[in-house]
């Protein structure tokens, strides 16, 4: 018969003074931090795929707006340079007789066939999606042309405007409106590309060329 004092204890006996054993548990339902994969955590991936796609919609609204920016300089420029080139009434009344309204002639000629390049280009990397170069230079060069051409049309159009205040002053007829115009046209393709100035210098100062 078997004594039952000589059975072995089913735990051992815990030494004096030591602490108790660690016994694991189950993280909380609520715990959303433990729940979530590592890789998630560390990357962000659900964050960063969101991230992505507003930036490419921003990138997208940039490019048809500086599109839409360069067209409508294009036109005003264009505008400005068949007015004063066609501002032709008779002796004093010629355009190529005053020096200010041949200097916007001039400038108007340049900003047409700098916006015509320039939209070229953009509506060229919208339809293919591919850029002729580097984005930041390409950033850079928007940002300089759009400046310089923006103060040759602000400059010319200002250099013209004191000339046609003083002729309408004892003249007010067809010579002195259509400079009017042109003027007008030259001044509105400067607010165009001063605001597509800005958002090529948005562009360059973030490294994203849109």
């Amino acid at each position: 018969m078997t004594n039952q004092d000589d059975t072995p204890p089913i735990h051992e006996e815990r030494a004096a003074g030591s602490p108790p054993p660690v016994v694991p548990t189950a993280p909380p339902d609520n715990d959303v931090e433990n729940q979530t994969p590592s890789h998630a955590r560390t990357t962000g991936t659900g964050i960063g795929v969101g991230g992505i796609l507003r930036r490419w919609k921003r990138e997208d609204l940039l490019r048809r707006g500086s599109l839409a920016l360069r067209g409508l300089a294009l036109v005003f420029s264009l505008l400005a340079f068949i007015i004063m080139a066609s501002n032709k009434h008779g002796h004093g009344n010629n355009f190529d007789e005053y020096e200010e309204y041949r200097y916007v002639l001039a400038i108007a000629i340049l900003a047409t066939l700098y916006t015509v390049l320039q939209s070229f280009r953009h509506a060229r990397e919208l339809s293919t999606g591919r850029e002729m170069s580097q984005r930041r230079t390409l950033a850079l060069a928007d940002f300089i042309g759009d400046q310089i051409m923006a103060y040759l049309l602000i400059s010319s159009s200002s250099s013209a405007i004191p000339l046609t205040n003083r002729m309408r002053e004892y003249q007010n007829n067809l010579f002195t409106d259509a400079a009017a115009s042109a003027i007008s046209m030259a001044f509105l393709a400067f607010v165009a590309l001063a605001l597509s100035a800005i958002i090529s210098g948005y562009k360059l100062s973030t490294q994203s060329y849109i």
